[in-house]
């Protein structure tokens, strides 16, 4: 019998990462940050110099998660700014895509959430609450992406994302900038939260 084929990919930390199997041990934040402020959003279709990044859209979802909690639990934070984490490894996919590809996408998903939860001291399936106000940050994130940067009008990202409180818009920015800085400030944003938990 022919041996399965290869799943794991070689991490720049030198981790090999089974993607079909992932184990917390071979997550690295390094690589995560790496990755994320590599891979572009709206599948690079966005105004500016620089590809707007998941690793910024990630930053943008905790501080948006962060706003709309009072005392939040850095355990949360944590998990917000995590929450794409697996494109680091699988790509980031427009919605409609991940619905053509169909249920393999997500199942892939969240095997790689769950070792990336496990990992970094978080449960491997978070509360539904806390699952619920992080979805509600990324949509808003994904109206502001929309409208900022993606050609989008307003009417058409309320028909997508939902209309956005005004008073959690005030003093958003998007960043475009380069990788190694995107890779910073999430590494530094990783390392604060993480020390507080």
């Amino acid at each position: 019998m022919p041996p399965p084929p290869r799943a794991w990919q070689r991490m720049l930390s030198g981790r090999r990462l089974d993607l079909l199997d992932p184990t917390p041990v071979d997550i690295e934040i390094e690589d995560i940050a790496h990755g994320l402020a590599f891979v572009a959003r709206w599948n690079g279709q966005t105004m500016g110099d620089w590809p707007y990044s998941v690793a910024e859209h990630s930053l943008l979802v905790e501080e948006i998660y962060t706003r709309m909690t009072p005392r939040p639990d850095p355990r949360w934070q944590l998990a917000a700014l995590l929450h794409d984490a697996p494109e680091y490894v699988i790509g980031d996919m427009i919605s409609p895509v991940k619905a053509a590809v169909g249920p393999g996408y997500g199942a892939l998903d969240d095997r790689l959430s769950t070792a990336i939860h496990i990992r970094f001291g978080l449960p491997a399936r978070l509360p539904a609450p806390v699952k619920k106000k992080i979805k509600a940050a990324d949509r808003l994130s994904a109206w502001l992406e929309a409208t900022r940067i993606a050609g989008f009008t307003a009417a058409e990202s309320d028909r997508f994302f939902g209309k956005p409180d005004p008073a959690l818009l005030t003093g958003l920015s998007l960043h475009l900038r380069p990788p190694a800085e995107t890779r910073a400030a999430y590494l530094a944003r990783h390392a604060t939260l993480l020390a507080q938990i």
